[in-house]
């Protein structure tokens, strides 16, 4: 796979993240090149992570205004509060920029948000030696839920691919 190649896929069989798939009202995957082949995945996360570019921190920061509005919370940045934090030292249930850290091995890692509308996870594995899988997997609670996703489920599809195409080539 070249590196700037970027495809819309399945969720991945043998992901830990295909268990929570039942009852799920959204579901994405997308398969990309590894630009750390030899690093686990919280490694690959915290590193794409960490060169999130400018303009999804403005939607980011867009989102929390907005959101704020009908009750929802404020995620804060897309910065990690400690870059320098070796990925050994995380551990479940901490939180890793906008999300809480929910399983990890050499192969996933799995993050996850909750609010009242909705609960979003989302999985980076490890395919072999050079290529990583990105999936999401969202669970609505409410109509306030129904109504985010319409608007963020479609944006979504074509904001991974780009964000990922950015950040995965980048060394």
């Amino acid at each position: 796979m070249k590196r700037s190649e970027v495809q819309k896929t399945v969720l991945p069989e043998g992901s830990r993240i295909v268990l929570t798939l039942p009852g799920a009202d959204f579901a994405d995957s997308y398969r990309f090149a590894s630009a750390q082949p030899e690093a686990t995945a919280l490694v690959q996360f915290l590193a794409l992570f960490a060169r999130t570019p400018g303009w999804m921190k403005l939607m980011m920061d867009l989102r929390n205004r907005v959101v704020g509005y009908v009750g929802l919370k404020n995620l804060g940045g897309m910065a990690l509060r400690d870059p320098a934090k070796p990925a050994a030292a995380y551990q479940v249930g901490e939180r890793v920029g906008i999300f809480t850290l929910q399983y990890v091995d050499e192969r996933e890692v799995i993050l996850e948000d909750r609010d009242k509308h909705l609960q979003v996870q989302v999985s980076l594995l490890r395919l072999g030696a050079d290529e990583l899988q990105i999936s999401t997997v969202v669970h609505i609670h409410n109509r306030l839920g129904r109504v985010y996703m319409a608007v963020v489920g479609p944006v979504h599809g074509v904001i991974v691919p780009l964000l990922l195409r950015q950040v995965s080539h980048v060394h």
